[in-house]
């Protein structure tokens, strides 16, 4: 009598890992892109958090403050990074302290400088959302 062999051959074995191998590489790709868009919502979440504490400064000193991380009642008493520190915050002030622009770019190696799309968000005092990169502001606000 013959025994029966039991178990996998070399053959079905790298079969499994080629199949594998194509999932992965399809799924690695999608779930980075989603991730870059996700964390670009902390980059939109805290310009407008800043825009809303800006119009507060505003009533209460008649003029904007560019000093965003300083301690009320000369600055905003936010972060200069956001939340997860995926990006910086900055302010620059118009003429006699009465406008101002608001950015967000990505910080170096904090990995949303792979965002090719939005590389970064800006928003005014009149309320104009931009971005910079070939996404455009339609697509990186969303």
């Amino acid at each position: 009598m013959r025994a029966t062999q039991r178990g996998v051959t070399l053959i079905e074995l790298m079969t499994v890992i080629v199949v594998i191998a194509i999932l992965a590489s399809i799924a690695v790709p999608s779930y980075r892109n989603y991730l870059l868009r996700s964390q670009r919502t902390e980059a939109t979440t805290a310009l407008l958090n800043l825009q809303a504490a800006q119009e507060k400064f505003y009533l209460q000193n008649n003029a904007y403050t560019d000093d965003v991380a300083g301690d009320p009642p000369a600055g905003l008493g936010l972060a200069a990074t956001t939340e997860r520190g995926f990006y910086d915050i900055a302010v620059v002030l118009g003429a006699d302290n009465q406008s101002y622009t608001a950015s967000a770019t990505p910080v170096a190696g904090a990995g949303q400088s792979d965002d090719t799309r939005c590389t970064g968000f800006s928003v005014t005092d009149t309320g104009a959302r931009d971005s910079t990169g070939p996404g455009g502001k339609d697509y990186c606000w969303r």
